[in-house]
């Protein structure tokens, strides 16, 4: 089965299984990378949705074990709980999901000074247009060897990929999937 079917059918799949917009930028947000955390009103910020439509979908997968919370500084912080026995499928899928399959490790240990990637776009919103925006900031990023990587990506998910680099986003979703 080529790469570019097997997305498709990750994506019909992710689309069926889970109805819910919000719920899939949150395993998204989550379930990216193990090291993502975030808290109730930084997530309805983030996300651009209400506090009560973002608690609704923690508490579910809280409630079914694949996110922990515990508090800090008066507020709740939520994670992926990675001693789940679905952490390490979940988050296959989601990145499968993204098109972000086992590049992510190689391509921060060559591309420089990268202190955070942010999902930007449709793909924030949870809608699959074909487009990829990511923004990349850092100090001395490798941004020619992070283009060339990015129209190889493309090339094999069949699907435009725009990187941007050090600009604050506009207003609008976006997900972080890396921070230092």
């Amino acid at each position: 089965m080529s790469t570019f079917v097997a997305h498709k059918l990750i994506n019909l799949m992710l689309d069926s299984l889970i109805t819910s917009k919000t719920r899939l930028k949150l395993l998204i947000k989550f379930f990216v990378s193990a090291s993502n955390q975030g808290y109730l009103r930084g997530l309805a910020d983030e996300f651009q949705e209400s506090t009560n439509a973002i608690r609704k979908e923690l508490n579910q997968l809280e409630d079914a074990g694949y996110l922990e919370k515990k508090s800090e500084k008066n507020k709740i912080l939520y994670r992926a709980n990675t001693q789940h026995s679905l952490f390490k499928p979940l988050q296959k899928l989601i990145h499968t999901f993204l098109g972000i399959e086992d590049v992510v490790d190689q391509v921060l240990s060559r591309s420089g000074g990268v202190e955070s990637v942010s999902l930007i776009g449709d793909y924030a919103k949870g809608l699959d247009s074909g487009l990829i925006e990511v923004i990349i900031f850092g100090e001395n990023i490798n941004q020619a060897y992070l283009l060339q990587l990015a129209a190889k990506v493309a090339e094999k998910l069949n699907k435009e990929i725009k990187l941007y680099f050090n600009i604050n986003p506009q207003e609008g979703q976006r997900i972080i999937l890396y921070t230092k």
